[in-house]
This record gives structure tokens, C-alpha cells and sequence, in this order.
């Protein structure tokens, strides 16, 4: 009789754990929402990566945060090792026993993938979408490959629309809208966690005036990160020399101006890169909206679109089509000239 008690005692103290987990609550999808759409939209603020694509990525690849990547390895996005120096674990997935990366904590997972997308040539070409597309951001990971299953994007998209995670991606940066420069009008953020300087916000972009003796190295640096993303960011060479008082995009330049600025009237001295980088405004797509190249050459008092395409060249302005004329006359003198010297 005691021994059949004790048995029993035995019996129950063995498989309690193991009911015990089979009972625990999984996490809900507002649970993980609300848990994980700071990270995202730190990660928009720091690579430009829509925080709708990512907080979707990690639902889907996560099952929520529940799993077993995420669980055991707080892998929420599903990276497998690659080149991958940390650790790692073990997982079957496409094929049996894969190899996927092991973090420390969620908090890294979510700054792994931003690198991850950031890092790789085949994703390059989803940066020259709007931070507000995130259609096509769904479309443009699948093409490239991030996924295998055919719907893939349409499964991002549906969890993006049925939990309105489009709102992550309205330009809400800044946790506290109150600090905002009276003065200037502009957004401006301390990022004690990681730099002292003033950082604004231009057409959705954050961005920095460079100081005396600043590099892209040292800024990189300060700012945690990479170093070939700041020249190609401003559409600068690596090597270029940094004025004080320049303006640093820390994420990428977008496709048109913020709302409110349709147009630019070219000032003396102006160049189309000056303008651009001013309004936050990718050079060739500045160019494009208004059919112009890159030998064009600005005229004070020309009209700039920066938010619509004009229809054709009679809308470009006299003015600029002449300066384009009497340009390539001059090519074509200079190429003569050296073909008489050769």
C-alpha cells in the first residue's frame, strides 16, 4: 500500500512539468503586436524598413512568438545561418536538421533581420520603395527570394490589413510628439541610447547636420551603423568630405517630396543634387519627374515638380531644353578638338 502511494506520488511528480507545458498559454497575435511594434518601428526609424513588414514578418515566421525558433532560439524572423558567426541551432524546415541563427534576445532577431535585408544586393532594390508601400514591399521580398511558399506576400499583406498595421508606418517616429523645435518647425530627437546630437525629420527621413571634422566612418559609428549605408544614403562617394552644416540622411532618400512641397523654383548657384538632398528626394528621381538627365544642367528661376512626373518636354521650360542644346554643341566641339590633337 505505501509503495503504490508512492508510486503514484512518483508518477505525478514526473509528468506534471510536461503537462504543465503542454497547458501554457500561447502568446495571441495583439499580445505580440503590442509587445513587438516598438521594435519595429525603431528598426523603420533606423534602416527604412517598413515597421508593418517587419512586425507581419515576424508574426508569420514566429507563429506569434511561439515557435520553437522563437522560443528556444528568439529566431522570430526565421534567418538561417549562412555566414552566420553566432550561435545557432537546429531546426527541420525545408530540409531535416537546417541551420538557423540563435539570439540572445527578440530585441536582436529584429535587428539582425533589418541588417540581414539591408546587407544583401538582392534586396537592394526594395529601398527605392515607399516606406508606405508595403504591397510592394511584400511582393519585392518574395520575388527576391526571403521566402519559398507562393503566397507568401499575399499572407503578409493579409495580416498587415486585417490588424491595420499601416498605421506603424504613418510617420509616427518619435515616441514623444511633444519635442518638437519651436523655432524651426522640425522634429527632432535626442537618441541618448546611442548619440547626444539633434536628429530631424525631413519628408519622413531622419537626418543630421554634419559637424566640423565629421567622416561617414565616424558618423557610422556613432549611430551603430553600416558603413557603406550613409554614402549611398546621400549618393555620395565613400571617400567624400563632409561640411559642417551638411545635411546626413540616416535612412534612405524617397522617391518624391513630403506632402505640401510640389514644386522648387531654382535659386543662383543651385545644383539638382543641392535640391535633392534638400528636399530628401532621390537625385534620378528627381530628374525623371521632370525629363531631364544627368548632363542637364539647373537654370535660376526654372520649376522643379517634386511630387509629379510632368507629361512632356514643352513643360520642362524653354530655358532648360536651350542650356541642353548649347551643351552638347560644346561636347561635340571638345570631342573634335581631341580627335585633331590625337
Amino acid at each position: 500500500m505505501k509503495i503504490t502511494g508512492l508510486l503514484s506520488i512518483l508518477f505525478v511528480y514526473a509528468f506534471t512539468p510536461i503537462a504543465a507545458q503542454r497547458n501554457t498559454p500561447k502568446i495571441s497575435r495583439e499580445e505580440y503586436i503590442l509587445k513587438y511594434k516598438d521594435l519595429a518601428i525603431e528598426e523603420m526609424q533606423r534602416t527604412g524598413i517598413p515597421a508593418s513588414i517587419t512586425l507581419a514578418q515576424g508574426m508569420l515566421e514566429s507563429g506569434n512568438g511561439n515557435s520553437r525558433l522563437a522560443q528556444k532560439a528568439n529566431n522570430h524572423f526565421g534567418i538561417k545561418c549562412h555566414d552566420w558567426e553566432g550561435r545557432k541551432i537546429h531546426h527541420h524546415d525545408d530540409a531535416r536538421n537546417e541551420c538557423f541563427r540563435k539570439y540572445k534576445s527578440a530585441e536582436e532577431s529584429y535587428r539582425d533581420h533589418s541588417d540581414f535585408l539591408t546587407g544583401r544586393s538582392r534586396y537592394a532594390s526594395l529601398f527605392d520603395l515607399d516606406v508606405h508601400d508595403y504591397k510592394g514591399w511584400a511582393k519585392g521580398l518574395k520575388k527576391a527570394g526571403y521566402a519559398t511558399s507562393n503566397t507568401y506576400a499575399d499572407a503578409l499583406i493579409k495580416l498587415i490589413e486585417e490588424n491595420k498595421l499601416y498605421e506603424l508606418d504613418q510617420g509616427v517616429y518619435f515616441a514623444d510628439k511633444k519635442k518638437r523645435d519651436r523655432t524651426s518647425g522640425k522634429d527632432f530627437l535626442q537618441i541618448s541610447a546611442v548619440s547626444d546630437r539633434e536628429v530631424f525629420l525631413r519628408n519622413r527621413i531622419k537626418y543630421i547636420y554634419a559637424k566640423e571634422g565629421d567622416t561617414f566612418e565616424n558618423i557610422a559609428g556613432e549611430f551603430d551603423m553600416l558603413f557603406w549605408q550613409l554614402p549611398k544614403y546621400n549618393e555620395l562617394a565613400e571617400s567624400s568630405n563632409l561640411m559642417q552644416g551638411q545635411i546626413i540622411y540616416l535612412q534612405p532618400k524617397r522617391n518624391k517630396a513630403e506632402a505640401g512641397n510640389q514644386v522648387h523654383i531654382v535659386k543662383e548657384g543651385e545644383t539638382f543634387y543641392d535640391i535633392a538632398q534638400w528636399y530628401g528626394i532621390k537625385l534620378e528621381k528627381l530628374l525623371e519627374k521632370n525629363l531631364l538627365d544627368e548632363n542637364s544642367l539647373p537654370v535660376p528661376g526654372q520649376t522643379l515638380q517634386l511630387r509629379r512626373k510632368i507629361k512632356n518636354a514643352k513643360s520642362a521650360g524653354k530655358k532648360i531644353r536651350d542650356i541642353d542644346i548649347k551643351e552638347k554643341e560644346d561636347e561635340e566641339d571638345i570631342e573634335f578638338e581631341f580627335r585633331l590633337d590625337d
